[in-house]
Order: structure tokens, then C-alpha cells, then sequence
């Protein structure tokens, strides 16, 4: 997986949008994160130079036994780590689990959404 793939992935969503919030950010690797979005709710983030991780929201039950099955799952990087893992690229996370914890990052938000906004979909 490369980081346009990955990028046409989250892209292909309803509702999902792309931006770069950190431009005045104090390191350069966080000036390059890039963020995805629905209805402004973060469900994943991916440094576009380096590509070496993404940070995907993630049922709290399911954590600890993919933490356990990856070396590739860790922590969330700076975000809560009881609601978020950090997906690590080239390790033993097979590129289908990665589009599938995507998938469900996404799911997770917009399950959290309200019903209007959530029909505007």
C-alpha cells in the first residue's frame, strides 16, 4: 500500500474530507499529517511524506486482541488510547485488515453522528 492508494481509499466515502490542520505545527513530521473527516468528526490521520502509520478510531473491545495478534498495532500516537490505535505500514498488519479497520474507523464516526447529518450522507 503507498500513500496514494491509502489516500483514494479514505476518499471513498461518503461524506469524507481531506485537510492538513497543522501547517504551524512546531515538528515538520506534524505539519504533514493529513487528516480524514466526516461531518468534521477526525477518523483517521497519515503523515503524507514519511507514511509510516495511521491513527484510526477503534471499538475499545477490539483493541487489546489486535495489539496482541499485531506487532503492527500500538497506542494511538497522541490521540486517547482507549479509543484510538495507531496502524503501522509495512509490518504484519496485511493491507486488507488496514482497508478493513479504515472501513470501520469511518463506520465508528459515523455511527456517532446525528440522524439529520447522517441522512445528509
Amino acid at each position: 500500500m503507498n500513500i496514494e492508494d491509502f489516500r483514494a481509499y479514505c476518499l471513498s466515502f461518503r461524506g469524507v474530507q481531506e485537510k492538513m490542520p497543522f501547517g504551524k505545527a512546531a515538528s515538520e513530521y506534524d505539519r504533514n499529517l493529513l487528516v480524514f473527516s466526516v461531518a468534521d468528526k477526525w477518523f483517521c490521520f497519515v503523515n503524507v511524506d514519511v507514511f509510516d502509520f495511521c491513527n484510526l478510531k477503534c471499538d475499545p473491545e477490539r483493541i487489546e486482541a489486535l495489539r496482541d495478534r499485531y506487532e503492527g498495532v500500538t497506542p494511538g500516537y497522541h490521540m486517547n488510547k482507549k479509543h484510538w490505535i495507531s496502524v503501522h505500514f509495512g509490518r504484519d498488519v496485511p493491507d486488507e485488515t488496514i482497508r478493513e479497520l479504515v472501513r470501520g474507523s469511518y463506520d465508528r464516526v459515523v455511527a456517532s453522528l446525528p440522524d439529520k447529518v447522517r441522512r445528509t450522507l
